[in-house]
């Protein structure tokens, strides 16, 4: 995946939400606020993140799913 200034990635892994600052051959520079509001930089390898777009993309899949499958449940009384 090419990741470019601006993006908003997380962690495969999970976690909070990061911007992307810059992108080199081998990282991407990511920044993101702590819970305290302390901002954090980190150099993080591109195969560990994933875009936030490719997140929400996921749940909205997720929500399809379950949504058919209470569509094909017979109602009991």
């Amino acid at each position: 995946m090419t990741f470019k200034p601006g993006d908003v990635v997380f962690l495969k892994s999970g976690g909070q939400s990061m911007t992307v600052a810059a992108v080199t051959d081998e990282n991407v520079e990511c920044i993101w606020l702590g819970e305290e509001g302390d901002l954090f930089r980190q150099a993080i390898p591109a195969i560990a993140l994933t875009s936030a777009e490719d997140v929400a993309d996921d749940e909205d899949d997720e929500e399809e799913d379950e949504e058919e499958e209470e569509e094909e449940e017979p109602a009991t009384a």
